[in-house]
């Protein structure tokens, strides 16, 4: 098992991170001196903004994909907590999936917008340093997650996991949701962490990405 900071830093070693919605925003102070901010320094790519005093501070775009289930909130939760720091922005990415002919979802649809502002003012509620804006947007899942990892210069993406079933994955394979976090670890231009939390009793959360699989991170 490893901490976040020290996991997080071998990553930022493989991957640099690059740097109608609604925002919760922040003030623009300047970074303390710790242990993650003097590795963030070594890391290319990142937002400047300007600071206290005429100085640049730098800051990094987190994304995380957003929905009504327990996994991604859980994602959204140690995003902010282990993965944000101070001036950074957190976007909380919300899809609705395209509607068709015949197969409106208009429950769905409606309580987006109130989820996702819902997500957002949580967020802002635990971590006021950090500028909150949240989005929802409707069309296919992976191709919306990459464009706007893309458009919006995302340095890290966060998706929540949920725990496999043996006996599915026996019979159908992997889950649509394993699938689409695959998907996205393996196309998006950006540092992209699957995050699965574990039970009470084992603690701590199981991290997915590019060279890692199922890591057991301490929370």
């Amino acid at each position: 098992m490893q901490s976040s900071g020290s996991f997080l830093r071998q990553l930022s070693g493989k991957e640099a991170w690059k740097s109608s919605s609604k925002r919760w925003g922040g003030n623009n102070s300047r970074h303390g001196d710790g242990g993650c901010e003097r590795s963030l320094k070594q890391m290319e790519g990142l937002n400047m903004y300007g600071g206290e005093n005429g100085g640049l501070v730098m800051r990094k775009r987190v994304m995380v994909v957003v929905d009504h289930t327990s996994n991604s909130k859980h994602a959204m939760m140690w995003a902010l907590t282990h993965v944000t720091n101070k001036g950074d922005i957190l976007t909380l990415l919300h899809i609705i999936p395209p509607s068709h002919k015949g197969s409106e979802r208009p429950t769905e649809s409606s309580s987006s917008p109130y989820l996702a502002n819902s997500l957002g003012s949580l967020c802002k509620a635990c971590k006021p340093e950090v500028e909150v804006e949240a989005l929802v947007i409707q069309g296919p899942r992976l191709a919306t997650v990459v464009s706007q990892v893309k458009k919006l210069e995302a340095s890290v993406l966060v998706l929540g996991q949920k725990k496999p079933s043996p006996l599915i994955n026996c019979l159908c394979g992997a889950s649509s949701t394993q699938g689409f976090v695959e998907q996205c670890i393996n196309n998006a231009e950006c540092l992209t962490i699957g995050v699965r939390k574990q039970s009470r009793d084992m603690g701590g959360y199981l991290i997915s990405t590019r060279w890692q699989k199922n890591f057991w991170l301490l929370a």
